[in-house]
């Protein structure tokens, strides 16, 4: 396999469906070397505002098949 990253896709894509979730776990994986320190608590604090806006009825939550539909129309 070459080292163009398109090559290296198309090959991928060729994997079962399992295998590409492996595959996209490690490769995110293989980019937590660089992290932020205070990365886990802002998540954190971001999922709790999210949550609030849900149970407050401030934002209404979508299928994924219409939020999907909704991007690749945009």
């Amino acid at each position: 396999m070459a080292n163009d990253p398109a090559k290296i896709l198309q090959e991928a894509l060729k994997l079962p469906p399992e295998a590409r979730a492996a595959l996209a776990g490690w490769l995110l994986d293989s980019l937590d070397s660089v992290s932020d320190d205070d990365a886990e608590d802002r998540w954190s604090d971001e999922i709790s505002r999210r949550i609030q806006e849900l149970d407050s009825a401030i934002v209404k939550a979508v299928p994924w098949s219409v939020a999907r539909r909704t991007i690749s129309d945009a």
